[in-house]
């Protein structure tokens, strides 16, 4: 129930921001002139997608005084839009948006190592199956393709009698 009022309040407070039934929240905001939106990201903070809106606003309205912006007093501090083409709206709004990004020292339970799933194809399941990592035949490739086998020759003055010796690799045994 908490949550429910809390997002609540951040949707009456930021602009241009909305949270998913999922708990991100997204950014969005319409050309001015147009009937398209310049999709400005999911974020895990409404505080992340309120910069981003900030960011598009104040590029494509221009500084004017009846522009309502979350965070006037940043505006000047965040990241320019090179053009008003939609891809570099979106570049300079998630360049401010990152800005808020909370640090693993403020949530450490939602940066920490926790369940991760890989998934494998068949046949990569099938070829770890058929060549199991305790097996003679794996240790055996992988020490061919780490060790090249060379024969090497002892330095003559090293032995009494002067005559090379060879040895093998020890992998002949």
């Amino acid at each position: 129930m908490e949550n429910d009022q809390e997002s609540k309040n951040n949707m009456d407070v930021y602009r241009g921001v909305r949270k998913r039934k999922w708990g991100k929240w997204v950014s969005e905001i319409r050309e001015p002139g147009k009937k398209t939106r310049i999709w400005l990201g999911s974020y895990q903070k409404a505080e992340m997608a309120a910069a981003a809106y900030d960011v598009a606003a104040f590029h494509l309205k221009g500084e004017r005084p009846n522009l309502r912006l979350n965070f006037p007093e940043l505006i000047h501090t965040f990241p320019k839009p090179s053009s008003s083409r939609p891809e570099d709206v979106q570049m300079a709004a998630h360049e401010a948006a990152m800005r808020f990004k909370p640090s693993i020292d403020d949530h450490p339970e939602e940066c920490g190592v926790g369940q991760v799933r890989v998934g494998l194809s068949p046949s990569q399941i099938q070829a770890i199956n058929e060549s199991p990592l305790d097996s003679p035949k794996m240790w055996m490739e992988l020490a061919g393709a780490l060790l090249p086998v060379r024969e090497y020759t002892c330095p003559t003055d090293y032995f009494e009698d002067e005559t090379p010796h060879h040895h093998e690799s020890i992998w002949d045994f």
